[in-house]
């Protein structure tokens, strides 16, 4: 994929994102490229003697296709979607909406098991997981894994096993079946797809830091996560992390191969109290890394990407050269499309199974292990209340929805 941009913006930087996330190689161009030349001469709007409107994205390899303002969705669905991804007249076993690891699990057990199983992902898959430059603790992988290698390796394997995976491709409504053994029906901008049952997976996003002068420079310095494509790009330059979780840690000592040094920020005392004892113990140990507690970010900005941050701590404020801002500041959970019928908590985290309050009990009986309120949808992941909120534990829940996936459609048909 080229990407044509000369002045590097905010989009740009999404759209890398996104390429490198699901494994696309691809390259920036400059408009006076001779290359980019002729693929910018060819655009209706300049031959209508207009300017290009950056970024342009193009591929001799999917059909010679150009996108002019492109985005981010429209690269994804161009790569791995389309606006209607199935026959709206057929009904599907299961649709997986998410494709971070609660869902990619899903996605590999139910169609190893034969379910016909098609995933929608809003972005690129790998879900929040997919933007950590590197997860230390997963089961197996004892130098670690990126978190795109490992969403890529599951979408791999899901695909081989049969299912669908569409990428750009959001979620916007869920309607609950009507009555038992009818389908339910997802809603996405391109049109509905009618399911037995659905696993919703849309895990959390990070919270916003609210702060209007970094807002504008989110992809231009300041990054929420730290995908490896935005970390690779920090060499030799000072860098912040804010954040006292394990993805803060885990971002703070892959930075500190490439930056010149790595400042974290927290609020608390300390990061023994959330952050896990090993990760704590290397960051000590890394000499290019700074911890400053009783901390925050107040300010910053930059004429084309982030140049400085003020920081207010015990000694007052202070203003610092900056070359990258990577805020993991904690989650919502990403259920505000759901329907009022699916019970959720006074954050927003969806209930199941014995977490489901006894007054929306049907039947005077809990819903199924990991199933909502509303009967053949499901739950796994961060966004579940009482989940774990790490990678392995997620995998899991996606992994063993499937079981209770075959046993809502045993139900459905009697046998």
């Amino acid at each position: 994929m080229r990407i044509i941009d000369g002045a590097g913006t905010a989009e740009t930087a999404r759209i890398r994102d996104f390429l490198d996330r699901m494994g696309i190689p691809h390259r920036l161009y400059s408009p006076d490229d001779a290359a980019s030349r002729e693929v910018l001469a060819g655009l209706p709007s300049v031959q209508g003697g207009a300017a290009p409107a950056y970024p342009v994205v193009t591929s001799g390899v999917i059909g010679g296709t150009v996108l002019e303002a492109a985005t981010a969705q429209q690269v994804a669905r161009l790569v791995y979607g389309s606006p209607q991804p199935v026959d709206t007249d057929g009904i599907v076993d299961l649709v997986i909406v998410g494709s971070g690891p609660a869902g990619l699990a899903a996605a590999v057990y139910g169609a190893s098991e034969g379910l016909d199983t098609v995933v929608l992902e809003a972005e690129a898959v790998g879900g929040q997981a997919g933007t950590s430059s590197l997860i230390r603790n997963y089961l197996g992988f004892p130098r670690g894994i990126s978190g795109m290698r490992l969403a890529q390796r599951a979408r791999f394997q899901a695909t081989r096993f049969g299912a669908r995976i569409y990428t750009g491709v959001p979620a916007e409504s869920i309607e609950p079946a009507a009555a038992p053994g009818e389908p339910h029906v997802v809603h996405t901008d391109g049109g509905s797809l009618r399911a037995r049952a659905v696993l919703v997976a849309t895990g959390v996003q990070y919270r916003r830091i609210g702060i209007e002068s970094l807002e504008e420079l989110v992809g231009l310095g300041v990054y929420y996560g730290a995908a490896t494509s935005a970390t690779r790009e920090m060499e030799g330059r000072p860098v912040f992390v804010v954040g006292g979780g394990n993805s803060a840690g885990q971002a703070a000592v892959y930075l500190a191969r490439y930056a010149s040094s790595v400042t974290i920020v927290v609020r608390r005392d300390g990061l023994a109290e959330t952050m896990s004892d090993y990760l704590v113990r290397e960051i000590a140990a890394t000499p290019t890394i700074t911890v400053r507690t009783g901390t925050r970010v107040v300010d910053g900005g930059g004429e084309t990407h982030l140049e400085w941050l003020q920081l207010e701590g015990p000694d007052g404020r202070e203003r610092l050269e900056a070359g990258g801002l990577f805020l993991l500041l904690g989650a919502d959970p990403c259920s505000d499309w759901l329907p009022e019928v699916v019970a959720r908590d006074e954050r927003g985290f969806v209930y199941t199974g014995r977490e489901v309050p006894i007054e929306r009990w049907t039947g005077g009986r809990p819903p199924a292990a990991l199933e909502t309120t509303v009967p053949g949808v499901f739950a796994a992941g961060d966004l579940r209340a009482g989940s774990m909120k790490r990678v392995a534990s997620a995998s899991g829940e996606g992994a063993a929805t499937v079981a209770l996936v075959h046993a809502h459609l045993a139900a459905l048909t009697g046998r």
